[in-house]
């Protein structure tokens, strides 16, 4: 048994911290979403073991794609920036035109022939971060000239953002600002992140002005303003109403909290599953506090996450290559804010959002993309803790 143990330790390479956080958020998924899943088996046959076996391939899946990803060294990633970028243009604008509309939002395309369902936006944002991270690394000498080296990489931000949007107000902001967040602490000057910041205030402000004077030309407008509006307390009338629901959602995951107290009462004790909504998926943050107690199912998921972009930003203090800096920075605030904001929902520090909490979350592409990204930062690990880091192959070039 040690022998075993000390061979998956030998191949498990990079961080170890970060191995094991995958690990404890891989089996708290598995928990939770068995005792969580039982609503959605009665909907369906009765059957709640297929929904696990489900997660536990995705998870099985994810946690191959996360080691194979891991033995890559990081080089190659930046080498298929461009070409993932192009790719994730292609596939938003694809599902844009062509999409399946499910819940009112156009976010999926259906791959033929074996029927699977995938949210384009999930590989998008990955695709995004990677390209920002070897723009940054390719344009290092030119980050005090706005024209030459910050407009380009805004204008991919910007181009991916804007496709997002109509479908998926949440994550084209929260993609938005991490990526300008990459810029700042990739060096961009602080009087052209001023200027960054003013223009996405402006931009929002004339965003929700031709939303309330053409609702037409963003169809799912309202659907953002309401719960922004709800949340803000300026919502009145139709809009209060149309956001009623979604607040209703939010009390009940405050109850579940409330069930919860401090300490655990152990798996399959929480109630809340027979009346939250989603409780294996959006709301699945609440229904861990309510059968794991606040100081270990809340504070100690928090905790998790925190320490994963901790681990990511230690990385990067060591990481010669400012592409691999970048990148890992990026990834572990990806995951991160995302675990925040669903979270955050639960105890109404945000307006309801639909992001599922990574690698925890029932299911779906966010699952798998997640593991993926995980495998890259790991990759970055790895080579970091071995010493062979490249030169900053691409500094203060144009290619």
């Amino acid at each position: 048994m040690n022998e075993l143990l000390a061979g998956i330790r030998q191949r498990l390479e990079g961080d170890r911290v970060l191995w094991g956080i995958a690990l404890v958020l891989t089996v708290a998924s598995l928990v939770t979403v068995y005792s969580a899943i039982s609503t959605l088996a009665y909907k369906a046959d009765g059957n709640s073991a297929k929904f696990l076996f489900k997660q536990m391939a995705l998870l099985t899946g994810g946690w191959v794609v996360m080691f194979g990803v891991h033995r890559i060294h990081f080089k190659y990633f930046g080498r298929l920036a461009n070409v993932l970028f192009v790719l994730a243009l292609a596939a938003l604008i694809f599902t844009y035109l062509f999409g399946t509309d499910i819940n009112d939002a156009r976010r999926w395309i259906k791959i033929p022939f074996i029927g699977l369902t995938v949210q384009t936006s999930d590989f998008a944002k990955l695709a995004l971060v990677l390209w920002v991270a070897r723009q940054l690394q390719v344009r290092a000498g030119f980050l005090d000239d706005f024209w030459k080296g910050v407009a380009p990489i805004l204008g991919g931000i910007l181009t991916i953002c804007v496709l997002i949007l109509p479908s998926d107000f949440s994550t084209a902001a929260m993609l938005g600002a991490i990526c300008v967040t990459m810029l700042f602490v990739g060096g961009v000057a602080w009087k052209h992140m001023a200027a960054i910041a003013l223009g996405a205030l402006g931009g929002i402000f004339m965003l929700y002005g031709v939303g309330k004077a053409a609702p037409e030309a963003l169809p799912r407008f309202g659907t953002w303003a309401s719960r922004m509006e709800s949340f803000a307390g300026f919502a009145t009338g139709q809009d209060a109403a149309q956001t009623s629901a979604e607040d209703y959602q939010i009390e009940l995951a405050q109850v579940a909290i409330h069930k919860g107290g401090l300490f655990p009462s152990g798996p399959a004790s929480g109630t809340s599953r027979n009346f939250l909504p989603h409780p294996y998926s959006d709301m699945i943050f609440a229904f861990i506090v309510e059968e794991w107690g606040a100081i270990l199912g809340g504070l100690g998921l928090v905790l998790l996450y925190l320490a994963l972009l901790f681990r990511a930003s230690r990385t990067a203090i060591k990481c010669a290559s400012a592409f691999g800096r970048n990148l890992i920075l990026g990834l572990g605030m990806m995951i991160t804010v995302q675990a925040l904001v669903n979270m955050g929902v639960s105890v109404r520090l945000f307006p309801t959002t639909g992001q599922p909490l990574p690698l925890v979350s029932y299911g779906g592409t966010s699952l798998l993309f997640t593991c993926l990204s995980i495998g890259m930062m790991l990759a970055v690990t790895r080579v970091v803790s071995l010493g062979d880091q490249p030169a900053t192959t691409g500094a203060n070039t144009l290619t």
